[in-house]
């Protein structure tokens, strides 16, 4: 399948199709057994990572600042919400409930029924690590050299981790245990 640019995101496959974004500004879906494009949806910037696919929607972020809502079989926009700056980071989605990094320093925390802010957690950085969330908290990394453990619900700061560089890395969770690398050239695992 030709993307016509660079392929960063990793795919998402959900009912038979596969999502993936390209640097032509298309975040496509594609049938799994043909190849054969189903649809493409236009951003006004690079898709460079990865969708997220829940209650029949695809959940996205652009460069062009956006986090997008579009229908997983038609590919129309369901809806989007405007940051501050470009979106490097992948979505989790818990709950009922988005959750994606941007640019500018934020996390979001957006309903995905509605494209609705619930709340935003600010960092002193940008945030280009993607999140996780785990037993009602969501982990996200900064530019700041911080590791954030927020409250999901409330988007209040449980703790933060300072590392000695950036936190571009995307964080894991197992058994209570938080594994994230820093561009200090660590990983580091915290209780």
């Amino acid at each position: 399948f030709n993307a016509n640019e660079r392929v960063w995101s990793s795919p998402a496959i959900a009912n038979g199709s596969l999502y993936i974004g390209s640097d032509d500004r298309n975040l496509y879906s594609i049938d799994l057994a043909t190849g054969e494009e189903r649809w493409r949806f236009k951003t006004g910037d690079w898709v460079s990572f990865t969708p997220a696919v829940s209650d029949g929607g695809i959940f996205f972020g652009s460069f062009d600042r956006n986090i997008y809502a579009v229908d997983a079989v038609t590919g129309q926009e369901r809806w989007r919400f405007s940051t501050g700056a470009p979106v490097y980071s992948s979505p989790a989605i818990a709950n009922g409930v988005l959750y994606s990094g941007s640019h500018d320093g934020n996390l979001y925390a957006l309903d995905i029924a509605t494209g609705e802010e619930k709340w935003r957690f600010t960092t002193d950085d940008k945030v280009k690590s993607s999140p996780v969330v785990a037993s009602g908290v969501v982990y996200i990394g900064s530019y700041d050299k911080h590791l954030y453990a927020v409250d999901a619900e409330s988007g209040e700061e449980i703790w933060r981790y300072e590392t000695e560089d950036r936190v571009f890395s995307s964080p894991a969770v197992h058994e209570n245990v938080v594994y994230v690398g820093s561009d200090d050239g660590h990983l580091y695992a915290i209780e």
